[in-house]
Parts: structure tokens; C-alpha cells; sequence
């Protein structure tokens, strides 16, 4: 596996996915629930870039909440920002997730324990709709990304030592191929280059993973 600092926001764009949003009308808790309940049409997930994965290497099980809260302007996606000290994606836009654990009895498990530890969202106040494709990071974690919807009034306490910071995005903005920008860069020592999208929203650059999930759920709501 190869460790790579770099501030990612730096980075020129080296191309715009550019596919048209997805009509706003259909980004309601009633259509998500309705498209992960009906049989789908074939889809194909896009497939993240593993060059900086040492072969061999054995990925290890994660689970991540992609959290839709149920605003009354519309569905907003829920985000945390990192704290800066964290040994694997320090500083970076993330969902509440972590590591699954040998008692977690399934993904879902794991999704809403993390998300109860990190961010303190009790789990009265989420309803799973559905889990994508696993995605596999740089950090050598094969991820399943659990579709929850969430109802307020919510509290949330983020734990000081893993989340620095916690905010919504529209996911109107994110289910917009015009703001899915694909950039890149060299790994060291000649391992070639590593590309990935990033969606950035205001003060804050989604990228990475994170950015890869929410593709994942674009193409998927779009068929």
C-alpha cells in the first residue's frame, strides 16, 4: 500500500463527468425507499482505482451510514469532516463508519454502531433503504455503503477524537453529474498514477471514497 500526502484541492480538474442531475422530484425518502425495493435494471458500479494496493495485501471489513436526512427543503446527505490527527484519512470529508468488529452481526450492524460512536445518531432515528456495492479504499478497507434514511428532530455529538466536524450537503448538489470532477495525480516511486472524483461543496472537498460512494449512488438512482 502506498502513502501519498497531498491536499487534493491543489489539483487542476482533469475532466467533468458531466452526466445531467437527477430530476429533483424523484429525490424524495418515497422514490429512495421505492428504487431500492423494486427489481433493478443492470448497473454497473464504477470500479475504484486499486494501483496503490499492494497486491496480496488482505482488505479488511468496513461499513460506512450514507445518512439522507429528511429536511422539509428536500434530502440532505450527512458528512463529517476528520480530525486532523487520524492515522487513515485524516482530515478528509467522510461518512460515519469504521472497521467492523466480530460481534457486529452484518454491515448494518457495523453502519449504525460507528455512526453512534462517532457522531452520536442514535439508531430510533434511521431506516435503512439498502446497501451498494462494497468499495475498496486506499487504506486497504473493502467498504459496504448503507442507504439510511433519517428522521429529525435528531441530536448528534461528535466524538472530539475521530470528527471534527459535522455538516449536510443537498443531495440534489451531489446527484448532479456537472459537479462530479475527475482529477489525478503520480504515485511515488513509479507505481503510476492514481485518478478519482471529487465533488466540492461550498468550504468543503468531498473526494476520494467518499466522492466514489456518492457516484455509486448517482448511477444507481439513475437507472
Amino acid at each position: 500500500m502506498v502513502k501519498v500526502h497531498l491536499d487534493p484541492s491543489k489539483l487542476p480538474v482533469d475532466a467533468i463527468a458531466g452526466e445531467p442531475a437527477i430530476d429533483p422530484a424523484l429525490l424524495t425518502a418515497q422514490h429512495l425507499r421505492a428504487s431500492f425495493a423494486r427489481p433493478r435494471l443492470a448497473w454497473e458500479p464504477e470500479s475504484p482505482d486499486e494501483s496503490w494496493v499492494t497486491p496480496g495485501f488482505k482488505l479488511r471489513r468496513a461499513a460506512v451510514l450514507i445518512p439522507l436526512v429528511d429536511r422539509p427543503e428536500g434530502l440532505n446527505v450527512l458528512l463529517t469532516l476528520r480530525t486532523d490527527h487520524l492515522t487513515n484519512h485524516a482530515g478528509q470529508i467522510a461518512f460515519p463508519g469504521g472497521r467492523a468488529e466480530e460481534l457486529d452481526s452484518s454491515p448494518i450492524e457495523t453502519a449504525l454502531r460507528e455512526s453512534e460512536e462517532e457522531i452520536g445518531l442514535h439508531r430510533r432515528h434511521v431506516s435503512i433503504v439498502g446497501v451498494l456495492p462494497d468499495y475498496v479504499t486506499g487504506s486497504a478497507y473493502r467498504v459496504a455503503p448503507v442507504v439510511a434514511l433519517v428522521a429529525p428532530p435528531f441530536g448528534l455529538a461528535a466524538d472530539p477524537n475521530e470528527v471534527a466536524e459535522i455538516f449536510e450537503v443537498p443531495l440534489a448538489f451531489l446527484m448532479n453529474g456537472l459537479h462530479h470532477q475527475r482529477m489525478s495525480f503520480e504515485l511515488p516511486e513509479g507505481k503510476g498514477r492514481r485518478s478519482f472524483y471529487a465533488m466540492p461543496y461550498e468550504r468543503f472537498f468531498i473526494w476520494g471514497a467518499t466522492a466514489g460512494m456518492l457516484r455509486n449512488l448517482f448511477h444507481f438512482l439513475r437507472t
